[in-house]
């Protein structure tokens, strides 16, 4: 299972979090977030962590051209489209940077919401399931309603993202089968600041877990 540790600010704490086992770390290049990086943020951190460990730039709204030049200034591996980019848009995405990772973002308020899946499967390469808030586009520390999905199999990968804990992990899993699991503000001290303790706590979870 792949996890996603997002809203890496700090050289150090990248490294840190991917020895410990994170797989891809999220740098969020959403101006208006307390968690923003610019691009020489986010290459101090990728200097620091291993090559096989992914990079991925969460977007909202963007432009094409402002994604393309900071995904490539910026040695990231893959994007996230965290706002109301519309399939099309993925699909240009995708035609300009055949080799990095697109992933779309979907709110999800109520079970209803799941329909929009259907409009990505052949435009993104993964998904990612956050919880909506009216203002907020994500680090919100909401969770989405797991019971919705329960029987969710979208026939791409997926991450579960929206109000995970180290100390509510286990209980996730135990209902819903994703492909990755997606923290931010579960990890926190404050945004932007990791807090290395939950974060080898959720590994030791994991652990109990497998």
């Amino acid at each position: 299972m792949r996890i996603k540790i997002c809203g890496i600010t700090k050289p150090q704490q990248g490294r840190e979090i991917a020895s410990l086992g994170a797989t891809a770390l999220g740098f969020i290049c959403v101006k208006a977030s307390p968690r923003y990086v610019d691009i020489n943020q986010i290459r101090a951190v990728v200097e620091q962590v291993p090559e096989d460990t992914d990079k991925i730039g969460v977007f909202a709204n963007s432009s094409i051209k402002e994604i393309i030049h900071i995904t490539t200034n910026s040695s990231l591996t893959g994007i996230q489209l965290h706002g109301d980019e519309s399939p099309e848009f993925c699909q240009q995405l995708r035609d300009n940077l055949p080799d990095i990772e697109i992933i779309k973002a979907l709110r999800i308020k109520a079970a209803d919401d799941l329909s929009k899946v259907e409009f990505y499967l052949a435009k993104a390469n993964t998904l990612l399931l956050d919880a909506y808030h009216p203002q907020q586009l994500g680090g919100t520390g909401e969770k989405i309603d797991w019971q919705t999905l329960k029987q969710f199999n979208p026939g791409l990968p997926w991450f579960l993202a929206g109000g995970l804990t180290p100390d509510n992990i286990l209980e996730a899993l135990a209902l819903i089968r994703p492909s990755g699991i997606d923290l931010s503000s579960g990890v926190e001290r404050s945004p932007g600041d990791k807090d290395l303790n939950k974060v080898a706590k959720l590994f030791e979870q994991l652990a109990i877990g497998d």
